[in-house]
């Protein structure tokens, strides 16, 4: 193989996928019958005709044919890589610990997609998509328990909900029984403290919402719920909730409106309410018969912080703003419209839809849904399958009673990260078994001293409970991790490859491309024993004048015909006007400039003529230079890479000496047909 000069990362970047290289020169073969036969040896190493064809068939093209000489071309690449492959194994290179960790680095990465469940994150992705689709509004009860609680505290919370729940179902109205009972501050009215104004509750109703806006667990019983219906107790990170799903609508989108605000004032009694109401009526009907918008909003509105540009307010989406905002922004039907005013807790609003983004299609909406869906907990949704899987597969068996041991020796110094695994000393029952390997008692304390908390509210067994699961959970990936390459044939094969290109990127560099860089006396030499080869064209020696300014040019020509040399002009003009007027003088070869390119090839001075950039330029011709050779300076990169496929010739030759390769012609024949 060649390998053209490059900068060294760049080369690491090519080589270590290099033997994807043969891949990519051939057409397809027939691999039927190939079994396990024998294609070359190489030194004492054996080649099976399978490991050659299972390289070529990853670029392989139906219904082409195959002819004998374009297998053998293939096979003489084939054999130089596995010669270099051999070579670097005979000098250890495989056992370098900088080349175990970057195998290790490439085996983690290709590793992944077997921890993947893609059907999940597939169906994830749809699911999350159709959800935001939708802007859902829901009224709720919260009762909280601490999501560390022990049983006793957590029972009582539901047994509380529950109750709340009877009530509800026996006729009670919702909204009523939420500013009674919520434990969400939010549900009751709260009256003024210091600097803060009395505030309305929302009576459990928290409005609009859509796909990722909630907790998880909140989330999915909103969406699976009919108008109207109350919920099932629902658990949290925040305690026990009721939901009760008021309305569904299409989804909102991104929206920027502006809106002139009328405050409510505070304490308003009845009276004041009808005033404003009216005000903001009157208001409403002025824009409707034509009053200007900006105007109305700069000297009437009470949001100071927008009437200075017209209400504007930033984009936001159907879970910013309070339903009754949200539902008058629905009832406007193009952008530039305003709505009747509406009624929030805060006062009048009327409201103008300055623009509007719906919900994009699911291809481009996909890209940030994959990313919201990273951040999110049902992001483990996929990992979970794949361990259900493994432990089905290997015929998971836990020992409950051997963790529940763990209860006795495990105490509060785990909250101070101070626990020893000796205090589970003599510990050594199996906790589970995955396959035919066994996890005993004293794995697992070895484990949890290393994963100790700081997180007091826990109780014992809810701790060691969570830790004995990660453990699981870490030891089930690894388990199914050192049985990737036996399971799974492409992957070993994938790995083999990485670590084939590693060992081929480690020695050709050695060997070919950083020695043909350093080796500047060999590199020399090189260029002195094949100069013919590094040859200039016919070249013109020219000056050429150009300028963005045709004055600037026919200043110069002027200049030029009234006996001026070139370097005399250059000292007029671009002392002159250094920025404007650019002199260039050396040898050209056709296509380097396209005015050199408009003149004859003989002595003398060109017109001025246009340039393609709206520029403007002449020819001084001086002489037509006679083919030379090229300077190693001149040509240097690519004598540098003539040289490179020179040391790596005389290379396989000596490889070829070292490691005699020997090709099973019967076999190769089989192929072909």
């Amino acid at each position: 193989m060649t390998q053209t000069f490059t900068t060294k990362g760049f080369q690491r970047r090519l080589a270590v996928a290099a033997i994807m290289v043969f891949t990519m020169l051939l057409p397809s073969l027939n691999a039927q019958n190939a079994g396990e036969k024998v294609l070359l040896t190489i030194g004492n190493e054996k080649i099976s005709a399978d490991e050659f064809l299972a390289i070529y068939k990853k670029n392989n093209v139906d219904g082409e044919v195959l002819d004998k000489k374009s297998l053998e071309e293939y096979l003489e690449l084939f054999i130089n890589f596995k010669l270099k492959v051999k070579e670097a194994e005979t000098l250890g290179l495989d056992t370098a610990a900088s080349f175990k960790n970057e195998l290790k680095g490439y085996r983690d990465q290709l590793a992944k997609p077997y921890f993947v469940d893609e059907e999940v994150n597939a169906y994830l992705l749809q699911q999350a998509y159709s959800r935001k689709l939708k802007d859902v509004r829901v009224s709720h009860i919260l009762v909280r328990v601490d999501k560390y609680a022990t049983p006793e505290d957590t029972l009582a919370a539901y047994n509380k909900i529950m109750e709340i729940r009877s009530r509800i179902v026996g006729g009670e109205d919702f909204n009523e029984v939420a500013a009674e009972v919520s434990e969400d501050p939010s549900a009751r009215d709260m009256p003024a403290q210091g600097y803060q104004p009395p505030r309305q509750g929302n009576r459990g109703d928290i409005g609009y919402f859509t796909v990722f806006d909630m907790v998880l667990p909140f989330e999915e019983a909103a969406f699976s719920m009919k108008e109207g219906e109350v919920s099932q107790p629902v658990r949290t990170e925040f305690g026990y909730h009721l939901l009760k799903l008021q309305s569904i609508r299409p989804a909102l989108g991104s929206v920027q409106v502006a809106h002139l605000f009328l405050k409510m004032p505070d304490n308003a009694t009845a009276a004041d309410s009808v005033i404003l109401a009216a005000r903001a009526d009157s208001i409403y009907k002025a824009l409707q018969a034509g009053a200007r918008w900006d105007e109305m909003v700069k000297e009437l509105s009470d949001d100071k912080s927008s009437s200075e540009n017209g209400g504007k307010l930033p984009w936001f989406g159907s879970n910013r703003m309070v339903p009754s905002f949200i539902d008058g922004i629905r009832s406007i039907a193009d952008t530039g419209q305003i709505s009747k005013p509406v009624l929030t807790s805060y006062g009048w609003h009327i409201i103008k839809l300055v623009d509007k983004k719906p919900v994009r299609s699911f291809e481009d909406e996909k890209a940030d849904l994959k990313q919201s869906l990273s951040k999110d907990k049902r992001s483990n949704k996929s990992k979970e399958s794949i361990i259900r899987r493994i432990k089905q597969e290997a015929n998971y068996q836990p020992n409950r009673k051997a963790l529940e041991a763990f209860y006795a020796v495990v105490d509060s110094s785990v909250y101070k990260r101070k626990w020893e695994a000796d205090k589970a000393a003599g510990m050594n029952q199996t906790i589970f078994t995955l396959g035919n390997q066994k996890y005993n008692q004293h794995d697992f304390a070895a484990f949890l001293a290393k994963h100790q908390t700081i997180n007091s509210k826990e109780t014992i067994p809810y701790f060691v409970d969570k830790v004995y699961n990660e453990w699981v959970d870490e030891q089930v990936i690894a388990y199914e991790d050192a049985r990737l390459e036996e399971k799974y044939p492409e992957f070993k094969a994938l790995v083999k490859e990485y670590r084939d290109g590693i060992l081929l990127f480690d020695l050709t560099d050695k060997m070919v491309w950083s020695k043909a860089i350093s080796d500047t006396t060999g590199l020399q030499n090189f260029y002195e024993n094949n100069k013919e080869n590094y040859l200039w064209g016919k070249r013109l020696k020219a000056t050429v004048i150009t300028s963005d300014k045709r004055a600037d040019v026919d200043k110069a020509l002027e200049l030029i015909n009234n006996g001026m040399s070139p370097e005399e002009v250059k000292e007029v003009l671009v002392n002159d006007k250094p920025l404007d007027v650019m002199i260039v003088n050396k040898k050209f070869s056709k296509g380097d400039n396209e005015f050199v390119d408009k003149v004859e090839w003989k002595a003398g001075t060109s017109p001025v003529y246009s340039g393609t950039a709206g520029n403007f330029g002449l020819v001084i011709v001086e002489e037509v230079v006679a083919p030379e050779h090229k300077t190693l300076g001149e040509a240097r990169g690519l004598i540098t890479a003539d040289y490179q496929n020179y040391l790596e010739a005389r290379w396989i030759e000596e490889l070829r000496d070292k490691y005699p390769v020997v090709v099973n012609e019967k076999v190769l024949n089989e192929l072909q047909k």
